[in-house]
């Protein structure tokens, strides 16, 4: 299964402007810039996508792992805090966050830890944040 999101941008760092697309039509032509990563402008961001896609992730596996407990939530609500620290050689995702409150009928507070920490470990965002990344890439004319 592949899905697709696209970006286009159009001018410089500062004085440019962007849009972001998904597949499923979920994003449609979304403006990004620098104003809407660093200045708090509207519009989104890559980090607040990766922080979305993470937390949403982090959910489905946490629910699926508890199924598999035999345990069933009534509510599961994951926020995901990305950092994006300034270093040496410009900016970098240092950290990603999970906070979870969720709301599970008869599990135990070890039993429900244990679980959400294999859901952690075994998100596929999650694996993604540590894997290596392939480009190709194509100039055109």
């Amino acid at each position: 299964m592949k899905k697709t999101a696209s970006a286009i941008w159009q001018g410089g760092l500062k004085d440019g402007s962007g849009f972001l697309s998904t597949e499923s039509g979920a994003l449609k032509q979304n403006p990004y810039g620098f104003n809407t990563r660093f200045e708090g402008s509207p519009g989104t961001n890559p980090e607040e996508l990766i922080g979305a896609a993470h937390a949403g992730c982090f959910s489905m596996a946490l629910s699926m792992m508890l199924g598999e407990a035999g345990l069933t939530a009534e509510r599961i609500d994951t926020i995901a805090e990305v950092s994006l620290d300034k270093q040496a050689d410009g900016f970098a995702i240092t950290a990603v966050h999970l906070v979870l409150r969720a709301k599970v009928p008869g599990a135990s507070e070890s039993q429900f830890l244990e679980i959400a920490n294999k859901a952690k470990a075994g998100c596929p965002v999650s694996k993604l944040l540590n894997a290596t990344v392939s480009l190709d890439a194509l100039l055109v004319g």
